[in-house]
Formats: structure tokens, sequence, C-alpha cells
């Protein structure tokens, strides 16, 4: 037993209220509140997830979601994150788990409705997020396994951009994960359209390209950008050199300028010119 826990409440066989560390937390675990009391023990052996509430609208919330969910659904999302994690070699935030949960828990039952819902960004997934793509597609064979639905690619999709979603250092709703997809493809179709050629997306220049135009397009999201002072004796040196290179980064400029308003620094136009430069020349 653990000397820790006690139930607060108990809502179902599954799931008690609990406080942890000086916070509510809902924990979840087969049998946890069967059969038990305010006040009992929780048996530690049984644990399967323990959450954080975060206010009384988020309790509220958080307790009608997860005593709708059969507790099945839990064990179904505790092995696809721990896949997931050991695959990606990264812990993952633990926001992923509720929202995984609801996902898998309604994406299952319009299945059995014959519903399904297309994922409007499911090749950019794909093709950007493929280790997570993957994931996802081994995670409809856990699923299968588990539930016996086998459900769309479309839903491998979602998956994964929950699993990007959870590797950000900050939290990001799903809504803004999509945005940050199409932003980062668009930038890609800028330089592909400039030179009017395809990039080699085998070259270890556009590994490096797409890791720089996934964290720019990030930092574009956040309220504040840094703002220090540029070397424009640099930048005269760049675009100097490289002057169709310097011309598609401004290009790229100016569609960050009409999506969201803000103006690259010289130093952001100049190392964007100097990744479209090197991965330019292995795509030639």
């Amino acid at each position: 037993m653990s000397a820790n826990l006690k139930i607060d409440k108990v809502i179902n066989n599954n799931l008690v209220r609990s406080h942890k560390d000086g916070k509510e937390v809902l924990v979840m675990g087969k049998g946890l509140g069967f059969q038990k009391q305010r006040n009992d023990f929780i048996d530690e052996s049984l644990i399967e997830r323990v959450y954080v509430i975060e206010g009384e609208e988020d309790s509220n919330y958080l307790e009608v979601l997860l005593s709708n969910i059969p507790y099945t659904y839990v064990k179904t999302t505790n092995e696809i994150v721990r896949y997931a994690a050991n695959s990606l070699n990264k812990k993952l935030d633990d926001t992923i788990w509720l929202g995984l949960t609801d996902h898998i828990y309604h994406a299952i039952d319009r299945a059995k409705k014959g519903i399904t819902v297309r994922n409007a960004i499911l090749w950019e997934v794909d093709r950007f997020y493929n280790h997570e793509y993957l994931i996802g597609k081994e995670a409809l064979k856990i699923i299968k396994k588990r539930h016996g639905v086998m459900l769309s690619d479309s839903e491998a999709g979602f998956i994964a951009l929950h699993l990007v979603n959870a590797q950000m250092d900050d939290t990001v709703k799903m809504q803004e994960t999509m945005e940050l997809i199409q932003r980062q493809k668009k930038i890609i179709d800028i330089v592909k359209y400039h030179y009017g050629i395809e990039l080699n997306e085998n070259s270890l220049h556009y590994e490096r390209f797409w890791t720089h135009i996934k964290y720019f397009v990030r930092r574009l999201m956040k309220v504040q950008h840094d703002r220090r002072k540029s070397d424009l004796g640099f930048a005269e040196v760049i675009q100097t050199k490289y002057p169709n290179e310097y011309k598609c980064a401004k290009r790229i400029e100016e569609y960050v300028l009409n999506e969201t308003g803000y103006r690259l620094t010289e130093d952001e136009i100049v190392y964007l010119a100097i990744h479209i430069r090197r991965v330019i020349e292995e795509s030639k």
C-alpha cells in the first residue's frame, strides 16, 4: 500500500481523486476504486496513470471526461506512448496522454459508425515528420490488437501530430501544430519554386535546412521575438556573394510578414540564405 496517497473521492472502479505533493490529482488504475471509500489508501501496484489537476474548471472537465472513457483506452494510450518514447528516444510531455486517449476513444467510435475524418495535411506529416508518422502506423496495429478496429492512415497522421506536439518545449494546441507544419511546407515550397527544382531530401544539408526551418517557424509562433542587433557587415557579404539565395530568403520574409505581421531580422534572412545555398548545391 502507498503511505502517500489516500482517496479523496471515488469516481468509479478505475478512477479516484487524491492529493500528491500538495496538488490535487486524478489517479487511474484497474480496480483502484473498487469497494473503496474516502481516506482509504491507494494500492500503488494498481496505479496506471496520475494526472495533475490545474484549477477547479480543469478538475470538473477531467473528471467527466475520464469517467466516461473505458479503462481499456487508457491502457492503449499508455502502450502507444511507451512505444513512441522508446522509438524517438525522448521523454514526451505528459499533456499527450489525455489528448491522445480522448482522440483514440472518439476515433474508434467514429470508425464503428462508419464515419471517416480526412487528415488535410497527411502528406505533409508523412513527409516532414516521417518518424512520428511511422509510429502512428504502429499505433494503428496496437489499436487493432486491443479494440478490433483498424483505423485509417489519416488517424496515423493525427496520432503523429500528438507526438509532434508532445515534443515541443512548451504547450502548443493541436491546431497550432498543424499550422506549424503548413508554414514549414510553404517555406520549403518557396525555395523549390524560386529555383524551379526539386530539393534532394536525402542530403545532409536538406536535413539541416529542414531542422532550421522547423525551429524558425516555432519561434514565429511565440509572442516575443529576439530583436538583437544584426551584423550588417556580414549581411552585406552574403547579399553580394549569394544574391539569388538572399533574394529567395527575402521572398520567405515577405511570406512570413504577410502571414504573421512579423518582419525578420537581417540575421534571420542571412542564415536562411546560407542554408538555402547549401541545400541548393546538393540538389542540382
